[in-house]
């Protein structure tokens, strides 16, 4: 486990971040997004021929970083190089529309404005343009001379920095100097996401953000003796390695590796570890998840979390960015819904494991008193007479019936969309009501094999559209409890009422 901060409610530290004010310093790009229809091949030669429908310009690279952290409500001072040309012109705008002053923006005739042009048909990429990534080195020198003076002023005013380094120019070798004496002069929280981490590695950052390519590549180049000892596998104890290696590399405090659906791994200088799983998500959209969740990582910090929160903090950001088309960004109230539903799930999940430690000890009073211990479990969504039926001859089995009943989020993977009908807790409160009933607990996972192993049930019930092959029946062998496959009373299902309903209007 991390060290923990004092500020580690979610709530409150998301909230903090209005009005933080955070330098960001970094490549500014232009990310443009043709879309079209493709209705025929066209006479030229066999391409499709794509209807354009629409066109969007959108803030890219550190630019997004800086729109992510206004839209999270943060004051933003960005600092960055762009060129005196239409991508430039299209870029100060877009900035200008979300709040982001461009006073600190460098640009030059010499300069060509990053600029990443995707093109969709039909909702597919097909193609993808880039520009401005071979520069003319007098221009770039000069414009990095210019961005210099900026940074002492900018540094004094912030209350935490992040580099965003997309290798265009702007985080020149001066420039990383420059701000690592400010960093140990005046220390203030530094988040460093860099596409090429070994120009940082005298760098005292708070964390550093790769994603395990880039971390791969890092180990890779950086041709150390301990290098095979560095695994390129896809398991954690990988990550593992990468990451204590790189911290090996680099004068960090923390090293974040993120990894895409399967979360965040940190690493601190104690050796503390831990991995952050993500949250699933149905359709990804990738493009700048990693920028937002930095932007919501590095503020939760600033607002005085700790590194564990605030990169589950982060995460909630990128779960929400990457169900997004295009380069999104995530606002300040998505966030705070995001991080509200999850703290309620916690608590809940807290007060279900303070009701079963309950419940266990009660079932063992009973079994002292020879009481046989009955246990099944469902989603009971709409009670009808063929539950009834079922919990009536189930508690005849023994003297002690316990239900285990489905909690909401379990009971929609196994039934599907749009259930259950009725909620969790009054799907508990009706079973709890019934005669036969002596127990009842909600429990989130799809089976019950881990109720099972902790009740430790003389018998265990299920009905029969069941067979003995339910897939509690290892568990059942292993705690030696009887498996009992009871018989239907009729043709009673909740699903099949439900279709009927549906049917009837």
């Amino acid at each position: 486990m991390m060290n923990r901060s004092p500020q580690e409610d979610p709530i409150e530290l998301v909230r903090a971040f209005r009005h933080r004010r955070i330098l960001v310093i970094g490549d500014a790009l232009l990310d443009s997004y043709l879309e079209g229809e493709a209705s025929r091949l066209s006479r030229d030669g066999p391409v499709p021929v794509i209807e354009k429908t629409a066109e969007q310009r959108l803030p890219g690279g550190a630019a997004n970083v800086a729109a992510n952290l206004r839209a999270l409500d943060a004051d933003v001072y960005f600092l960055s190089i762009i060129g005196d040309d239409i991508a430039g012109t299209l870029l100060h705008e877009e900035l200008r529309k979300r709040g982001i002053s461009d006073r600190w923006l460098v640009s030059h005739p010499g300069i060509r404005t990053p600029h990443k042009l995707r093109i969709l048909a039909d909702g597919q990429h097909i193609a993808r343009f880039d520009e401005g990534k071979a520069q003319n080195s007098l221009s770039l020198e000069e414009c990095q001379q210019r961005i210099l003076p900026h940074l002492e002023t900018l540094y004094t005013c912030c209350d935490a920095v992040l580099c965003s380094d997309y290798c265009y120019g702007v985080l020149s070798e001066a420039m990383i100097e420059r701000l690592g004496f400010l960093v140990e002069a005046h220390p203030k929280v530094v988040l460093v996401d860099s596409q090429a981490l070994q120009r940082f590695h005298r760098f005292p950052a708070t964390v550093v953000t790769p994603n395990r390519a880039e971390a791969q590549i890092l180990v890779t180049q950086a041709g150390s003796p301990n290098q095979q000892n560095v695994r390129e596998t896809e398991d954690l104890s990988g990550v593992r390695d990468l990451a204590r290696h790189i911290l090996d590399m680099l004068a960090t405090e923390h090293i974040a590796i993120t990894l895409a659906e399967q979360g965040v791994f940190l690493l601190n200088r104690a050796g503390q570890a831990l991995h952050l799983p993500a949250h699933p998500i149905t359709a990804v959209h990738d493009v700048g998840a990693g920028d937002s969740f930095a932007s919501a990582f590095l503020l939760a910090l600033a607002s005085g979390g700790g590194i564990e929160e605030a990169a589950r903090i982060g995460i909630d950001a990128a779960g929400i960015a990457v169900a997004k088309p295009r380069t999104a960004v995530v606002s300040h109230q998505e966030l705070l819904q995001r991080v509200s539903l999850r703290s309620y799930i916690q608590a809940q999940q807290r007060n279900e494991k303070g009701v079963l430690q309950k419940l266990v000890s009660a079932l063992e009073i009973e079994k002292l008193h020879g009481k046989k211990i009955v246990f099944t479990n469902g989603v009971f969504d709409i009670l009808h007479a063929g539950h009834l039926s079922f919990l009536r001859q189930a508690k005849a089995l023994g003297d002690v019936l316990v239900v285990a009943v489905n909690s909401d989020a379990s009971a929609r993977t196994l039934k599907g969309p749009g259930r259950p009908i009725n909620s969790e807790q009054d799907r508990l409160a009706l079973i709890e009501a019934l005669d036969p009933v002596d127990y009842a607990v909600p429990f989130n996972e799809e089976t019950a094999a881990s109720l099972i192993t902790q009740l430790k049930p003389h018998v265990y019930v299920k009905g029969g559209d069941y067979d003995e092959s339910v897939p509690e029946a290892a568990t059942v062998r292993i705690t030696g409890a009887q498996l009992v496959i009871l018989p239907l009373v009729g043709d009673a299902s909740t699903s099949g009422m439900i279709e009927r309903i549906i049917a009837q209007g």
